[in-house]
């Protein structure tokens, strides 16, 4: 189901990309001269599509490096609770007493709270 759901989507974006890409072939020149736009010192010559294509791929990378920079603190807690969990599996296997528990005293009277006056 999964595999169909995907041909189902990529060959639709498959053919648009190649109209898209058949439709803008045209060369440009990218200059990267802001001072001098007739005799650029550095400027590149490609078509339409292979610069919008580039932008697109380039506006992907900055996109996942953002988002993997901003989930840093997730990852963090997450390697700090399986390194827990660890170490408690590696405590109760070992048969480690516990500690930190609670002692429970037998016969204690029950709390009464006495009436407001």
């Amino acid at each position: 189901m999964r595999k169909l759901l995907a041909i189902a989507i990529l060959v639709p974006l498959a053919i648009v990309i190649v109209m898209f890409a058949v439709a803008n072939r045209g060369s440009i020149t990218v200059s990267f001269d802001p001072f001098d736009a007739a005799h650029p010192a550095l400027a590149l010559n490609m078509p339409l599509f292979m610069l919008i294509f580039l932008l697109v791929a380039v506006g992907v990378v900055i996109g996942g490096i953002a988002a993997w920079l901003k989930q840093h603190k997730w990852r963090t807690r997450a390697r700090r609770a399986e390194a827990e969990a660890r170490d408690l599996r590696v405590r109760l296997d070992s048969g480690e007493p516990r500690r930190n528990v609670p002692a429970v005293v037998e016969a204690s009277p029950p709390f009464i709270v006495p009436p407001a006056a």
